[in-house]
């Protein structure tokens, strides 16, 4: 028994992740920059963007780790259990 091979994204779905992430974050950095309000309002909300920029990829690094972690466990508990399966002789006295 193998573990199945995890599934790679593809060059495609990661220029258009970052494409995406990047048009996002010039449009909203835009639409403060253009804001007509005062110059700490619009520092609120760079700071605002920046922070939740950083907790996205906080959280999205967290998700990835605990999903490997996961995935780690899983295989060495397969690999016991294969091990176990091929020791198991029920015909032994």
């Amino acid at each position: 028994m193998t573990a199945p091979v995890p599934q790679k994204t593809t060059a495609a779905f990661f220029i258009q992740s970052a494409l995406s992430f990047g048009i996002s974050l010039v449009g909203v950095g835009a639409g403060i920059a253009y804001l007509p309000v005062n110059a700490w309002m619009r520092a609120f909300l760079a700071l605002g963007l920046l922070y939740t920029v950083t907790s996205a990829f906080t959280l999205a690094k967290v998700i990835r780790d605990q999903q490997e972690t996961s995935s780690v466990v899983q295989r060495v508990d397969q690999a016991r259990l294969d091990k176990i399966l091929t020791e198991h002789d029920p015909f032994r006295a």
